[in-house]
């Protein structure tokens, strides 16, 4: 399975966000401008957080906001946002977070194929601190192997 071709419109860099769940609703926010995802699905990835805690910062400085595959998932979507400062999202570890993706996906059985092929990209080690520094969106499709 493979995510739909990333393109500049998925991309926003630089972003302000006053706390977690406005950098959240951010990648909401690309992934309706992108026809992914209904406006809602914004405020399941935040509820899925506020539910389960900040399992979605799954490295140091990055977090993959998502939520279940549902009605508001209207095609597999990855957002990329970068912020101009960084927010804490309650992680021991990995706060505070600049880079989130937000990543939708419409069947179930796609989910995990889609986080393996994004941890591919993950591998290097300076990915998260380049994208996070990134001051255009080519620099982010570079990085990102689109």
């Amino acid at each position: 399975m493979s995510l739909p071709p990333l393109t500049a419109d998925y991309i926003e860099l630089r972003a302000t966000a006053a706390d977690w769940r406005s950098a959240v609703g951010i990648a909401g926010d690309v992934l309706v401008r992108t026809g992914s995802t209904t406006a809602a699905y914004g405020g399941e990835m935040v509820r899925m957080i506020e539910e389960h805690g900040p399992y979605v910062v799954i490295a140091n400085g990055l977090a993959l906001a998502h939520a279940r595959p549902g009605p508001e998932v209207l095609n597999n979507g990855l957002a990329i946002v970068t912020l101009a400062e960084p927010v804490s999202f309650g992680h021991p570890y990995n706060d505070p977070v600049r880079v989130i993706l937000g990543l939708a996906i419409v069947a179930p059985d796609q989910h995990l194929a889609a986080i393996a092929t994004l941890a591919n990209v993950f591998n290097d080690s300076t990915a998260i601190a380049d994208i996070a520094a990134a001051t255009s969106v080519d620099e982010v499709l570079r990085i990102m192997g689109a």
